[in-house]
């Protein structure tokens, strides 16, 4: 269960590492300061905040898996609620955006909605892993 929590927390990072290197080519940093011409509902704070602390939760989780210490399964999973919950925040201001002409209204449906699904099969590999189910 910890390698399908890995290879799941692998494809949502890069799946969400495709849509950050949207945001930037599209002028996302640009957008978020408050005289910009057309504004992002996706603030940078929001943005690297989750990225960062996913990052790190997916370090915690390598080590996790290569040195099996409880522990570290319950601070990745920790980190991967605050993350969970910064994604939430994130697609519901994506929602309100997609009419607009801000640089995240082009993220790709597709893209979106699977990093959202594998992010959240990965939230339930590491819980159950954590709790010791199907190890």
């Amino acid at each position: 269960m910890a390698i399908a929590a890995l290879i799941t927390w692998i494809v949502a990072a890069g799946l969400g590492f495709t849509m950050l290197g949207m945001w930037l080519s599209k002028g996302g940093m640009r957008a978020a300061r408050s005289d910009a011409a057309i504004p992002t509902r996706l603030v940078p704070l929001l943005i690297f905040s989750h990225f960062l602390l996913a990052a790190a939760g997916l370090i915690v989780w390598i080590v996790y898996v290569i040195i099996d210490k409880d522990i570290l399964a319950w601070i990745a999973l920790g980190l991967l609620i605050i993350v969970a919950i910064l994604g939430e925040t994130m697609f519901l201001r994506w929602r309100h955006s997609r009419t607009e002409a801000t640089p995240e209204a082009r993220f790709p449906v597709a893209v979106v909605y699977g990093h959202g699904l594998f992010a959240a099969v990965t939230v339930v590999l590491v819980l159950l892993t954590a709790l010791g189910i199907g190890s």
